[in-house]
């Protein structure tokens, strides 16, 4: 289209809707503000400061000298903008209609933007100025200069016509010159009335909407700030809105639904959920420990390995991608640092496995709040990227995480005692909670943070359980770990050997046993009881790891309240019976056997056929590839060797002792909270920071001489080569070696090598320009 230039232009240009609305939102607001707000936040009481203080703590730290420090600190760009973000949609509502009116902001003014009664809007003014978004001046609360620039679109309006040197057509006549307009300049304003105000028209742009532009721009209800775009003004915005700054005014927080569970419901299933947890971290770090996964190049762990972790929790592989990332993120789990690392269990996992189930859980929900890894991106693939995510990895953290979560958590905890919300109500009071921090796909993250809070056992049948609500308080471990006892079963120490090669634990098992059973038998099922079942190969593993046959139907005997059932001691003892028939050494590997018929079936199995198998004497074969190797495949294949030492004796495995270096745990990194007793002893010292400041400007002002200004090494030259010149005198400011400034009336004689040379009071003396603040002649 052809270049669009905006009619009845005045002086000025604009060059984008942001930055004219960012200079111009408040165009009567000067240095004199900065000062009238400072002079705002002197006034308040100490309880004021002290509420102040609470909640915007970033102002707190470090500790402000006194209270103009703090109002000019209060004024950054930065904490507005954090202050801004961490408002609810109704407080935001309230201050982007604060700016959409004329200064000073008028209450009735801000109702009736957004369409409600002034008593409403009361309220949430005065906590914007407690925030110190508004300040009070003689005429009445105008909004703080910052936050323009922070909303330069407050509620999607552009910038005033006033301020953009254009003209409007009157309010009236708006709704009069839109019963003229054609259909392609009614779909551009369809498309600005409500925000963005900044419209481009590309390259191309077809021939009815270039008119439609044109004829916007004829009748002054749209601008040109360049050839190529449009810019609807307030005013006009205004009008197309009826008055109203927002189409659904939304002051009230939204009501969660969902369906009521008895607190005893709620607290019994989050401990069953508990001891499902504590079990799967017990068995993620014993397969671990015997056959670490290797760490990927780029970090992280393999979807092959996450994969079998799935299998052998039994779990899919977003639950078991939750236990390995809450598993890493407590410290319990670590890459090894080896030349080829992998992950393993760290030292700091065998300390928490003897610990008792609630302080155990402790240390995981703790750890779940603080950290900023978010386990429902595994698998998925970021934008931008040709890759997926995985478990552990780099991609994995994500720093919205842990506030979402808790804002999340926080949601359950203010619903009704014993509701278990609806998703869709959770992810709109979110929303609501905080409407500028919401991040692209919030239902997932709710649905991905209600689903981790389950299996953690923070709600139970989606309600948030007691110990959730004492994890959410900031309670200590020893509280913490005390809320949740109740509601985990006592362990037991025994097990109900049953005839079909199952054993049944009524509850959790104490460690040694809970050791024991996941290492001869495999768990089968899980609940309020646990199944286990022996089979051949976890018979065999108990027996790999040194156990003889009268150890493990002793340990089996001792454990059990029903006799050993003959089916199990027949699977045992025939296990047994043929585990370490034959050997297998390094040469690069050999195997010896008694039985010629065991090591003639070996050599005729075509699956064995890789380890090219040759006899060497009656009873024993070699193999040129690794024992190791030769030890899988043979037991893969349905024999049962021993692995065995150079002087024949057999080799007893170490069984989960893979462990990493001793290192040292991350701390993550959290704001500490700014409590009552700091603040009150912060007001005290911003007061007495105050009258200390005042006294000294006092002195200043009390001192003989003029004001002396800071200049800049070049004028404060020029000033005392003038002096020099002219025999004048100088009033000067000049900062000694312990930093404080003197002002002194010197008489320069002349200006060499950075250094000026003269009498003060009488006395020579020579003093470093550098060190000079301001220079005034006298």
């Amino acid at each position: 289209m052809a270049a669009i230039s905006s009619p009845r232009r005045t002086t000025g240009s604009v060059t984008g809707s942001g930055a004219s609305a960012s200079r111009s939102a408040r165009p009567e607001v000067t240095t004199s503000t900065a000062r009238s707000m400072a002079d705002d936040v002197r006034e308040r009481s100490d309880e004021q400061l002290a509420d102040l203080l609470r909640r915007r703590q970033d102002l707190a730290r470090p500790a402000p000298a006194d209270l103009s420090s703090l109002a000019a600190r209060a004024g950054t760009r930065a904490s507005v903008q954090r202050a801004v973000d961490s408002l609810d949609l109704a407080h935001l509502q309230v201050l982007e209609a604060a700016l959409a009116t004329p200064s000073p902001v008028e209450t009735a003014a801000v109702g009736a933007l957004l369409g409600v009664d002034a008593t409403e809007v009361g309220p949430l003014l005065d906590d914007l100025w407690t925030l110190a978004l508004l300040w009070r001046s003689p005429e009445g609360l105008r909004v703080a200069r910052t936050v323009s620039e922070v909303l330069p679109h407050p509620a999607g309006l552009g910038p005033r016509a006033a301020d953009t040197f254009v003209e409007v057509p009157p309010t009236e006549s708006v709704a009069d010159l839109l019963g003229e307009a054609p259909p392609a300049a009614r779909a551009i304003l369809d498309r600005l009335t409500w925000g963005p105000p900044l419209a481009v028209l590309p390259p191309g742009t077809p021939d009815r909407v270039a008119a439609g532009a044109r004829w916007l721009l004829e009748q002054h209800l749209v601008f040109a700030p360049a050839a190529d775009q449009l810019v609807l003004p307030r005013e006009v915005a205004l009008a197309l809105r009826h008055g109203r700054s927002h189409a659904s005014p939304a002051l009230q927080p939204p009501a969660l639904e969902g369906t009521p569970r008895q607190d005893a419901e709620v607290d019994a299933a989050a401990g069953q959920q508990v001891t499902d947890l504590l079990a799967l971290v017990d068995e993620l770090a014993a397969e671990w420990g015997l056959r670490p996964p290797r760490v990927l190049r780029s970090g992280g762990l393999a979807v092959r390995d996450l994969k079998r972790l799935a299998s052998v929790l039994d779990v899919d592989e977003a639950r078991a991608a939750f236990v390995a990332e809450l598993t890493y993120a407590a410290g319990l789990l670590a890459d090894d640092g080896s030349l080829d690392p992998s992950w393993a269990p760290t030292p700091a996992y065998d300390e928490w496995q003897q610990q008792p189930g609630h302080q155990r859980w402790a240390v995981l929900a703790r750890a779940w709040l603080l950290t900023t890894r978010a386990p429902h991106l595994v698998g998925t693939t970021p934008a931008g990227a040709s890759g997926t995510v995985n478990a552990l990895g780099p991609d994995a953290h994500w720093p919205p995480a842990r506030g979402l979560r808790k804002d999340v958590i926080d949601q359950l905890a203010a619903a009704a005692p014993g509701l278990s919300p609806d998703r869709e109500s959770v992810v709109t009071a979110v929303g609501w909670r905080r409407p500028r921090r919401v991040p692209a796909g919030l239902e997932v993250v709710v649905a991905a943070v209600l689903g981790e809070a389950e299996w953690l056992g923070v709600t139970g049948r989606g309600a948030i359980s007691s110990a959730g609500r004492a994890l959410l308080d900031g309670r200590s471990d020893t509280d913490l770990a005390a809320a949740m006892q109740p509601h985990l079963p006592e362990p037991v120490e025994h097990v109900l050997l049953q005839a079909d090669l199952t054993a049944i634990a009524p509850g959790p098992l104490a460690g040694g046993l809970a050791t024991f059973m996941r290492l001869v038998a495999d768990v089968e099922s899980r609940g309020g009881a646990t199944v286990y079942r022996f089979n051949q190969d976890s018979v065999r593993r108990g027996l790999d790891a040194g156990w003889s046959v009268d150890q493990v139907l002793g340990a089996l005997g001792d454990a059990s309240h029903t006799p050993i059932p003959q089916p199990l001691d027949y699977l045992i003892r025939d296990v047994a019976r043929r585990h370490g028939q034959a050997r297998v050494g390094a040469m690069r590997a050999y195997i010896r056997c008694d039985d010629e018929a065991t090591l003639g079936a070996m050599v005729a199995d075509r699956e064995l056929s890789p380890l090219q198998l040759r006899s060497i004497a009656p009873t024993i074969l070699v193999s040129p590839v690794a024992a190791e190797t030769v030890l899988e495949f043979l037991r893969e294949n349905g024999f049962a060797p021993a692995a065995e030492t150079p002087d024949g004796g057999i080799i007893v495995p170490t069984t989960g002792a893979h462990r990493t270096p001793l290192q040292r745990r991350p701390t993550p990194v959290t704001a500490q909270k700014v409590d009552d007793e700091l603040v009150t002893t912060m007001v005290g010292a911003l007061r007495a920071g105050e009258e200390a400041a005042a006294y000294q400007r006092e002195q200043v002002a009390s001192r003989p001489g003029p004001t002396l200004p800071s200049t800049d090494p070049t004028t404060t030259l020029a000033v005392l080569r003038d002096a020099a010149a002219d025999r004048q005198a100088v009033w000067i400011g000049y900062s000694d070696a312990d930093g404080r400034t003197q002002r002194i009336l010197f008489y320069p004689d002349r200006v060499v090598g950075g250094r000026v040379h003269g009498t003060a009071d009488g006395a020579a003396r020579t003093l470093s320009i550098h060190r000079v603040t301001g220079a005034v002649q006298g």
